[in-house]
This record gives C-alpha cells, structure tokens and sequence, in this order.
C-alpha cells in the first residue's frame, strides 16, 4: 500500500538529478549556508575569524544578505532585535575561542527576551575536541560548556553529514516557546573540506508550540469568570507570541485591568480604559494587583522587575500562563499553566463568561490619578518633558531600543509604545550596549521605517565602533545619546547607598565630532529642542546622532521602605 506521505518523500527527477551530481568545488561551509537558506533565512549577521572563514566564503557564493559588524557583542545584539521584529530565528556567525565568547552578553540577553538567535560558530580542528591541549589556536578544554549556560541548547558538529541536521535541530530549538538563542559549533576542518554531499535543498524544522492542558484552562475560566477583581499582568511572553488581540479580547470580555511589564511594552493599548499601563515599580500599583482576587499572569516570571524587586504579595488566587517551564511557579504558588500565551488566551477566550463591571474603569483611573500625583510631588518635569518630547517625534509604528539608561528606566514605566513589539530593551540581561547595534539588526529586518536608539554616554562608549556599519550598509537608524557626564544610574545608587559614589564618571568623546569623523550626521540639542532635532533626524534617510547633554533624575522608589 502506498501512502500520500510516501510519495511526499519520493524526490522528483529533478531533484535526483541535482543529488547524484552535486557541483564541484563546495564544503562544509557552504552545507551550512544551503542549510540557512533551506530553512527560510535571508540574512544574517557577524564577524569573521580564521577557524570560520570558510563560512564566510561559502555565504559570499549563496544569496544570503550579510551584515558585518565590528564586535561580535554587538552583532550579537543586532541578531536579538531582528529574532525581535521579524520572529525569525537570526543566523550569527561567529569565529571560535575569544570571538565566540565576545557574543556571551548578548545570547544572555537574547535568552532573557526570548529573542530567537542561531548562533554558529567555528571550533578547532576535530583532533583538538574532548579536553586536550593541543595548543590550537583559540583552543578551550570545553568550549560548548562556555554557552550551555547561556543558550537554550547547545550542538557540537563532528562530521559534515551531522551539519544539516544540526542546525536544523538548532533552528527548531530557538523557534521553538518559549524563543531564545541557540549555539552550533563546527570544526575548522570540517567546515573546510570537500564534500560530495547533495545540494541541501529544503529542511523541515517546524518548531513546536506548547498548547494547554484542557483541565486547567476549564479551571482558570472558571476562576475568572467568578472573580469580583480580577486583574492581568501582561509580559514578554504574549508581544513575543503575537497574543496582544486575544488578550485584549479576554480583557474586555472580563472587565479586568491590564498592567504590562517591561518585557510586555505594547501588549495592551496604552489608552485602553482598561489600562494600568506599566507602573510595575509605583506601590500604588503594587497595592492594586495584591488586591485582585484573581490575578491572571501572562507571559512572565513575576521577575525582580515585574514584581517591584520582589515586594509584591498577591493575596488572591494567582493563574500563570508561561511558556518557559523554568519560570512557572518560580516566584509564586500559582495555577500553573505550561503553554504558549496565544494558545492558551485562546483557550480561555472560548471558555470564560462575560463578567460585567462598570467600576473597572473608574478604578483604572483612580490608580493612574495617583501615580501622577506622587510623581508631580517629585519635581521631575524635565525627565517628563524629554520623555515627552521624544514620543512625539518618533512616529507611532516606528520601533525603538533602548539601553541601560535613566531615561530608558522611564521608559519602562512612563512610555507609550504605540504598538506592540516596537519598544524593545536590555532589561532582560541588564548589559550595557545593546541600543544602537540592536536598532541596526532591526533597521535591516524592515527598512521602511526609521529606527530609534537611546543610550547614555557610557552606554554608547560599548557601540561607537557600530557608527561604522551604520554608514556602510546605510541603516535609518538614528542613535540618541543623553550624555550626564558617565554612568548616571550608577552615581545614584551608591549614593543612595553610602552617601558617594565612584568610578562612575570616565573622560567621554565629543559625541556629535566622532559621529562626523564616521560620515554620520550629528547634533547636539537641549530639552527644548529636542523634539524637533530629534524628528528632524528621524525623517532623514541614513543614520544619524543627536546628542542631549542632560542630567536626568530618577523618580523614587516605592519598593525600600
């Protein structure tokens, strides 16, 4: 008997012809870069080295589109924002030994955000796998253990029959829910000798999708459907799923009030009647969701950030929907629910009841009311002001990256994303430098919109080098740098902790003169001027610098007392 999945594997006669006499000349980096190409990729970034140069001359033979940076952090990061904005898994190609582990700080972010990341890279010579010392170039007794920490999975090529199906598995892994970054390490020789295999032609490496336990989403719907407060945190987990419809559908149908996290910008409609907004660290807010009765989280850890350092203390009934089985029940005791968000909101959608309430909206209200008030108690408008100034000029579907800065701690809390998966951060990791070369990884996934990148002054000393690639594959990405004179958030802190601070002011360059020295336009702007130099830039084509010498101030915690 012959079956219809039979004749789907039976290769047409093109197809043997192709197998029998592959072209002469190809190895085992070009059955890498036919394998990219066979699983749908279209560019990829990163940085050669010796023990990988045979990647990069088979990708200057494929129609793969490459963009070189010039630290492999920083590709790294470029790779993040275009898993971020496109939900493709980015290829990263890297050399071995210290190139390699130059990317660690940006897979750890990628991990933290879920950002799907296919790093490969090269490894020594196959006589120099298992621990030796050969004294090969680059060598590491173990270097897969250097990213098995980091990265979701970790596979180790030995022969070049195993390259297509390794980095199929790879790529299955990273796209997989929840999405993170995965390692691929291949030998120099295997990358560089001959081969004989076929032509890779089409991989199948379909990800999987965790769907619900049907019991407990009848349990979770009945939960909510009963509740008298119930209340949703939003996080990564539903931007990163392309859940932001359901959940707003399962808002309204429940009258319930959204707040979303960091991770979770534009999850749910800034202006919606329902919306908390992302005031995860005002204790107002923390009062409000320990008051619900039934909290629905989605898509979140309830990590330091989401939960205002780890001082919130839900009372009622808590339902978690996550994807990553690691963070399920990790911080509270909670229906746990192990699913991808827009199966599982989907699930309940088509079970809970529609509960009404009319005070839902008057007390949204009431709690953004008060967070303004203690924030107006404060003296803090010109951190308003140039927060202010920068939504205005950035149009509303254009995506920003922000570093680990003050006005990026902002952000978190005080910014209207406009839509979802346009406002992106370090917040998952917490390094420095991911704005600018992330904002060009996500200028090359969709040139039809400019980019935003916002650093401060010791943040951008980490991507300087980028302005580089910037001009030479001439990105729409413009890069605001807040110079306060040094690592701005870190005077605060030890301030606040013992009265001074140090090491927190290093000599810095001119801005806007080094932006020139590049061939990329540059601008220095005051508070006043901001919106419409930083509009102005925005609307150019190509990269650009606008720099606002400003000392900005943080608003006060809620969470220390």
């Amino acid at each position: 008997m012959t079956h219809d999945h039979d004749l789907e594997l039976r290769p047409t006669p093109a197809q043997t012809e192709a197998a029998l006499n592959p072209p002469a000349g190809r190895n085992g980096g070009d059955l890498v870069v036919e394998t990219l190409a066979g699983l749908g990729a279209t560019t990829v970034f990163g940085l050669p080295g010796r023990p990988a140069l045979a990647l990069f001359d088979a990708l200057h033979r494929s129609d793969l589109r490459y963009l070189g940076l010039r630290v492999e952090n920083n590709a790294g990061f470029a790779a993040d924002a275009y898993g971020r904005i496109t939900g493709e898994a980015a290829p990263l190609l890297l050399s071995t030994g210290p190139g390699a582990l130059t990317s660690l700080a940006a897979l750890q972010e990628a991990a933290a955000a879920s950002a799907p990341v296919l790093a490969i890279g090269g490894q020594v010579p196959t006589a120099g796998l298992g621990g030796g010392r050969h004294g090969y170039l680059h060598e590491l007794p173990d270097q897969a253990a250097s990213f098995r920490g980091v990265v979701k999975s970790v596979h180790t090529v030995r022969a070049a029959s195993q390259i297509p199906s390794a980095i199929a598995a790879a790529w299955k892994s990273a796209l997989t829910a929840p999405h993170g970054p995965v390692w691929v390490e291949i030998p120099q020789d295997v990358l560089l000798a001959p081969t004989t295999l076929p032509v890779v032609t089409g991989v199948d490496a379909t990800p999987d999708e965790p769907a619900p336990r049907v019991e407990l989403t009848a349990v979770a719907a009945d939960l909510l459907s009963r509740a008298a407060r119930p209340a949703i945190i939003a996080g990564g987990g539903v931007v990163r799923a392309d859940a932001s419809r359901k959940l707003r559908q399962l808002a309204e149908r429940l009258n319930a009030p959204v707040v979303t996290t960091f991770g979770g910008k534009g999850a749910f409609p800034w202006e919606h009647p329902l919306s908390l907004r992302s005031w995860l660290e005002d204790r107002h807010t923390t009062d409000f969701l320990e008051d619900a009765d039934v909290l629905l989280v989605v898509g979140s850890g309830l990590g330091e950030l989401s939960s205002n350092h780890h001082t919130f203390r839900p009372r009622g009934r808590v339902i978690q929907i996550e994807a990553d089985l690691g963070k399920l029940e990790s911080n509270h005791p909670a229906l746990g629910i192990h699913a991808d968000a827009r199966l599982a909101l989907q699930a309940l959608l088509e079970t809970v009841d529609r509960r009404p309430d009319e005070t839902a909206p008057e007390r949204v209200r009431d709690l953004l009311e008060r967070v303004r008030a203690r924030l107006d108690a404060q003296g803090l408008d010109l951190e308003q002001q140039v927060l202010a100034s920068v939504r205005r000029a950035l149009p509303t579907a254009a995506p920003s990256f922000w570093d680990m800065t003050i006005l990026a701690y902002w952000a978190w809390s005080a910014f209207d994303p406009g839509r979802p998966n346009t406002m992106h951060s370090a917040q998952g990791a917490g390094g420095l430098g991911y704005a600018f070369p992330a904002a060009l990884g996500a200028a090359a996934a969709d040139p039809t919109r400019p980019v935003l990148a916002v650093s401060g002054d010791a943040g951008a000393l980490y991507s300087l080098a980028e302005l580089a690639t910037a001009r030479q594959y001439d990105l729409d990405v413009t890069w605001l740098i807040v110079d306060d004179g040094g690592y701005g958030i870190l005077r605060e802190y030890p301030t606040d902790a013992f009265g001074r601070s140090a090491a927190t002011g290093p000599t810095r360059p001119d801005h806007v003169a080094l932006a020139e020295s590049f061939g990329v336009p540059g601008v220095r702007t005051t508070p006043e001027t901001l919106e419409k130099d930083l509009a102005a830039a925005l609307s150019a084509s190509g990269p650009s610098v606008v720099v606002l010498p400003a000392v900005l101030r943080m608003f006060a915690p809620t969470h220390l007392g």
